[in-house]
């Protein structure tokens, strides 16, 4: 996903100007090293509940105060440094956009994401 492309589009969908004031963004990125030990880590594998992610994305997108939820999951095998996971939170004020950003988050990376480490 190109996020300024996205960022771009959404800012032309009717009532962004009049209801949105922040737009959050996630960019997930394989890392080289496994958060378990810190021991490395040469690929991903990633499985990825499509149907659970978009569910997830319009629970989101229906909270009070948010515009628009983008969330974009890769299901594949990954090196260190691609991406995986794009989300964009678009809404009125940070009270409402942060914590739907951090909740959407951890709700897609537990329900809908499956990974396995490789050296």
């Amino acid at each position: 996903m190109d996020i300024s492309k996205k960022i771009a589009e959404l800012k032309t969908i009717p009532g962004f100007r009049e209801n949105v004031g922040m737009v959050l963004v996630h960019n997930g990125v394989v890392r080289a090293w496994s958060r378990k030990d810190k021991s490395k880590v040469g690929r991903v594998k990633i499985e990825v509940d499509q149907d659970k992610v978009e569910a997830i994305r319009a629970e989101f997108e229906a909270r009070p105060g948010i515009f628009k939820v983008v969330a974009e999951a890769k299901s594949g095998e990954y090196v260190p440094g691609d991406d995986l996971l794009f989300l964009i939170v678009a809404g009125d004020i940070r009270e409402n956009v942060k914590p739907a950003l951090s909740e959407l988050l951890d709700r897609i990376k537990s329900e809908a994401v499956s990974k396995q480490e490789l050296a």
